[in-house]
C-alpha cells in the first residue's frame, strides 16, 4: 500500500494528517510527563511519611517489642518501595518522555523538509504551465494577426483601384504575420511538450516520492508510539520483583509479631519482686467488755496475741500496695533499697557492670602507662619516666576506689538475692499458715518473728526513681568533636577502635585519667586515648 495522488487537495490533506500525528505524539509525551510527576510526588510523600514515623535515634524505645520492631521494618520496606517509585519516574523521564520529545523534533524537521520539496515541485510545475500558457496565447494572437493580414491582402488584391505598391505592402505584411504565427506555433508546441513532460514527472515521480517519504515518516511515528507504549509498561514491570520483595518483607514483619514475647518483656521490665499482701488479722474490740455469768452469756476470753496496732497494719498494707496505687514520697538511696526487690536487683547489677567496665579501663590505662614508663626508661630521649608517676599513682587510686565500690554493690546484690531465695523457700509455709497473726512482713516483703520490728517504718521510695529505670538508656549528647591523630586498635573492652584521620563525636571529656569518651557516626561508643586525638569542644557544651 502506498499513498497516491488522486486529486489537487491530496497534498494539503497529507500535510494536515502528518501535523495531527506529531500533535498526538506530543500529547502522549505530555501524558507521560504528568504520570512521571505523579510518581515523583507519590514517592516524596511516602518518604516524608516514613520520616515522620521513624524513631529518633537518640530516643529509641526500650525494651524493643516485636510489634514495634515489625512496624520499623514496615517503614524501612515502605521507604524502599518509595525508592522504586522514584526509579519508575526516572526511567519514564529518560526512556519514554525524553525519547518522545527528541523524536518529535526529528519528525518536525523531516516533515518540514518533505513539504518544502513538494511545494518546490508544485511551483516548478506551475512555472512550466505559465510558460506554456504564454506561448499558447502568443500563438493564438499571432494567428489572428495573420488572418487579418490575409484578409487585408485579399481585399486589396481584388480592388482594381488599389495601387501595386499597396498590394505589395499587404502581401509583405501577410508574409511577415504568417512567419510569426509559424514561429509562435513552434514555440507553443515546444512549451506544451515540455510542460507535458514536467507534469508527467511531477505526478509520476516527484509527488509519489514525496508522498512515500511522508508515508514512511508517519509509519515510523506509529512504530515509535508502539515502542514507547511498551517501554511505558516495561518500566513498571522491571520494578515489580523488587516491589514484591518489599511487600513480602512487610508480610514477614507482620508474621514476626509475638504477643508472648512482648508480654514477657513487659513482665521483665516491671517485675517488682513483691509478694501479695497477707490477710488482715481479726481485731477483737470486745475484750474490755466484762459480762456476768448470770446473764447466761459466754464471755469472750482476752487474747493478747490478737491485739495489733490498726494504724501499723494499715500503714504496712499501704506500703505493700504502692506499686498498684500512688507511690509514696521519699529520698533515693545509694543501695536502691527504696526500689522494689526485683528492680533493685536490676539496678545494682547494672551499676556493677558499669563499675567493672570503668575498672577495666583503669587497668588498661595503668598497663599502658607502665609500658610507656618502661619505654622512657629504656630510651630517655623519648621522655621522662618520672613524669608518668603521678598519673600511675592516680590510676592505681582509681582502681582501688572502683574495687571498693564493686565489692560494696556486690554485697548489696547478694543481700537482695539472698532475701529473694529465702522468700521463695518460705512461700509455701506462708501460703498454708496465712492466718497466723504473729507474722510480720519486712519492707522487702519477707517475714520476721521479731515483735520489736512491728512499729519500724520502711524507707519511703522516690516517686521518680522507679520511672528512671526506663530513661537511663538515652544516649549522651555530643559536646564537641575530635580528629584521630594516630590509629588505635581498641582491643580492650570499653575502648573504641579508630583510624588515623577519623572524625568522632565527643560525649564525655577526659576526667584526668587520660581517656575520652567518644562516639562514631554509626553510633558505636567507647573510650579513646586523649593524647591520640585533637579535640574541639562546642562553645555551649557546658551550658547544654
Amino acid at each position: 500500500l502506498s499513498w497516491r495522488y488522486n486529486g489537487t487537495d491530496q497534498f494539503d490533506n497529507l500535510e494536515k494528517h502528518t501535523q495531527w500525528g506529531i500533535d498526538f505524539l506530543e500529547r502522549y509525551a505530555k501524558f507521560v510527563k504528568e504520570r512521571m510527576e505523579i510518581e515523583q510526588n507519590y514517592a516524596k510523600q511516602l518518604r516524608n511519611l516514613v520520616k515522620k514515623y521513624c524513631p529518633k535515634r537518640s530516643k529509641d524505645e526500650e525494651p524493643r517489642f516485636s510489634s514495634l520492631l515489625s512496624f520499623y521494618t514496615i517503614l524501612n520496606e515502605l521507604n524502599d518501595y518509595a525508592g522504586q517509585r522514584e526509579v519508575v519516574a526516572e526511567e519514564m523521564g529518560h526512556k519514554v518522555y525524553g525519547e518522545l520529545m527528541r523524536y518529535s523534533q526529528e519528525l518536525k524537521s523531516e516533515r518540514k523538509h518533505h513539504l518544502q520539496e513538494g511545494r518546490k515541485a508544485q511551483q516548478y510545475l506551475d512555472h512550466c504551465w505559465k510558460q506554456m500558457d504564454n506561448s499558447k496565447k502568443k500563438f493564438e494572437r499571432e494567428c489572428r494577426e495573420a488572418e487579418k493580414a490575409q484578409m487585408s491582402y485579399e481585399r486589396l488584391d481584388n480592388d482594381i483601384n488599389a495601387t501595386k505598391s499597396e498590394v505589395e505592402k499587404a502581401k509583405s505584411q501577410l508574409y511577415l504575420r504568417t512567419h510569426m504565427a509559424d514561429e509562435s506555433k513552434n514555440e507553443y508546441a515546444a512549451q506544451l511538450q515540455n510542460f507535458n513532460g514536467e507534469q508527467w514527472k511531477h505526478f509520476n515521480v516527484a509527488i509519489p516520492q514525496i508522498f512515500k517519504n511522508l508515508q514512511d515518516m508517519d509509519s515510523r511515528r506509529t512504530v515509535k508510539l508502539g515502542e514507547t507504549y511498551k517501554s511505558f509498561a516495561d518500566v513498571e514491570r522491571r520494578v515489580i520483583p523488587i516491589i514484591s520483595k518489599c511487600l513480602e518483607g512487610m508480610v514477614s514483619a507482620a508474621k514476626s509479631v509475638d504477643d508472648r514475647r512482648d508480654s514477657l518483656i513487659v513482665v521483665e521490665s516491671f517485675k517488682s519482686g513483691f509478694e501479695p499482701p497477707g490477710d488482715f488479722p481479726f481485731e477483737d474490740f470486745s475484750q474490755n467488755i466484762y459480762r456476768s455469768g448470770s446473764d447466761g452469756t459466754i464471755s469472750t476470753p482476752k487474747i493478747d496475741t490478737m491485739k495489733t496496732d490498726p494504724k501499723h497494719s494499715l500503714g504496712k498494707a499501704k506500703n505493700k500496695l504502692w506499686l498498684f496505687g500512688k507511690k509514696p514520697k521519699g529520698p533515693a538511696l545509694e543501695d536502691f533499697s527504696h526500689l522494689p526487690p526485683e528492680q533493685r536487683r536490676k539496678k545494682l547489677q547494672q551499676r556493677i557492670d558499669e563499675l567493672n567496665k570503668e575498672l577495666q579501663k583503669e587497668v588498661d590505662q595503668r598497663d599502658a602507662l607502665n609500658k610507656m614508663k618502661d619505654v622512657y626508661e629504656k630510651s630517655p630521649q623519648m621522655g621522662d619516666p618520672g613524669s608518668l608517676q603521678p598519673k600511675i599513682a592516680e590510676t592505681i587510686s582509681n582502681i582501688e576506689r572502683l574495687r571498693v565500690e564493686i565489692h560494696k554493690n556486690e554485697a548489696w546484690l547478694s543481700e537482695v538475692e539472698g532475701k529473694q531465695s529465702a522468700r521463695g523457700d518460705r512461700r509455701p509455709s506462708a501460703e498454708v499458715n496465712h492466718h497466723t497473726p504473729h507474722g510480720r512482713e519486712s519492707p522487702e516483703g519477707s517475714y520476721t518473728e521479731d515483735p520489736s520490728q512491728e512499729h519500724r517504718s520502711p524507707p519511703q521510695p522516690d516517686p521518680h526513681e522507679f520511672d528512671d529505670e526506663f530513661d537511663d538508656d538515652d544516649p549522651l549528647p555530643a559536646i564537641g568533636h575530635c580528629k584521630a591523630l594516630y590509629a588505635f586498635d581498641g582491643q580492650n573492652e570499653g575502648t573504641l577502635a579508630m583510624k588515623e584521620g577519623e572524625v568522632l563525636y565527643i560525649i564525655e571529656e577526659d576526667k584526668g585519667d587520660g581517656w575520652t569518651r567518644a562516639r562514631k557516626q554509626g553510633g558505636e561508643e567507647g573510650y579513646v586515648p586523649t593524647s591520640y586525638v585533637d579535640i574541639t569542644l562546642e562553645k555551649n557544651s557546658k551550658g547544654s
